[in-house]
């Protein structure tokens, strides 16, 4: 009996190896960014300024720009040799009303190289209506197109100072 059960544990695990299969979540305690993923694998994903700096905190100033960069993005399912990504973006007031709801930024392209959407980001520009003093929720989603399960979510409040 033995070994027919240490023979099955080996073939479970080199299955489970075999999946490409990953899922996992993360939470930045200086800035708040968290994020979860599921289907893709994902070297790391942060906040980033106008000059590509990663940034310590949450705080963000009037006429700037920020993005949730997610960097190492992988495990797309391919078509011709392209990956697919969705880019969803969301910032909504204290209120829960949206100031910025796009359902997809890349609805209109035909594609990437895999290495080119490995490093994909949700660019926030801080401006009207958004107002110093206030705090806005900003949400980001990519997903793969070609398999819809794959998918990485991002939040993260910014208070605009």
């Amino acid at each position: 009996m033995k070994p027919i059960s240490s023979i099955l544990a080996i073939g479970c695990v080199f299955i489970l190896a075999a999946c490409s299969f990953s899922a996992g979540t993360n939470k930045n305690l200086s800035t708040g960014l968290s994020y979860s993923y599921n289907g893709f694998a994902v070297e790391q994903v942060v906040l980033v300024d106008s000059e590509n700096t990663v940034k310590n905190d949450n705080e963000v100033v009037l006429g700037s720009k920020v993005a949730i960069a997610a960097e190492g993005l992988t495990n797309y399912s391919l078509k011709d040799n392209k990956a697919f990504p969705g880019l969803q973006l969301l910032v909504t007031d204290k209120q829960g009303n949206p100031v910025i709801d796009e359902a997809d930024l890349f609805k209109d392209t035909e594609g990437f190289p895999a290495e080119d959407a490995a490093y994909l980001r949700g660019t926030v520009t801080i401006g009207e209506p958004m107002k110093a003093g206030e705090t806005y929720h900003v949400k980001v989603r990519f997903w793969d197109k070609n398999e819809p399960e794959n998918e990485l979510t991002a939040e993260i409040d910014l208070v605009v100072q």
